[in-house]
């Protein structure tokens, strides 16, 4: 990540990573989605969830993928949401913040929030996945 004027950015390079990733066809392509989504989860909202239709296509065989149309979508919206660039804020000493938490089906996520005069902004986003156990 950067520091900016603007705030906490994410690496341009690992953005561009995701976005000119062509169609995945491989178990090691979607691995390599995955990993480097990663790599840049506290800059992306609810990513677990974003990520769950890549989780289920792995599920398959040693090296066999189950690309599916969801999985597509996902992607495609994924690689969208980086395209714009996402920008976390800095804490300020002393001032108030806000946990927003989600809960779906497949997945926890929060968000740290600081709120100035003009908007919410984002200071750091977690996501896990719930596991067989927890689903329950």
């Amino acid at each position: 990540f950067m520091i900016s004027q603007k705030g906490i950015e994410a690496n341009v390079e690992k953005i561009t990573a995701i976005i000119d990733m062509e169609k995945l066809k491989t178990q090691k392509d979607v691995q390599s989605l995955t990993g480097r989504v990663a790599a840049l989860t506290r800059f992306i909202s609810k990513a677990t969830d974003k990520c769950v239709p890549f989780f289920k296509a792995l599920k398959g065989g040693k090296h066999y993928v189950s690309w599916t149309a969801e999985c597509d979508k996902a992607f495609q919206y994924l690689k969208n949401y980086m395209s714009k660039a996402p920008l976390l804020s800095k804490p300020l000493p002393g001032e108030v913040m806000f946990l927003y938490l989600s809960v779906s089906r497949t997945a926890v996520s929060s968000v740290l929030i600081r709120k100035s005069e003009k908007a919410e902004q984002p200071i750091f986003y977690v996501s896990k996945a719930l596991q067989s156990a927890e689903l329950r």
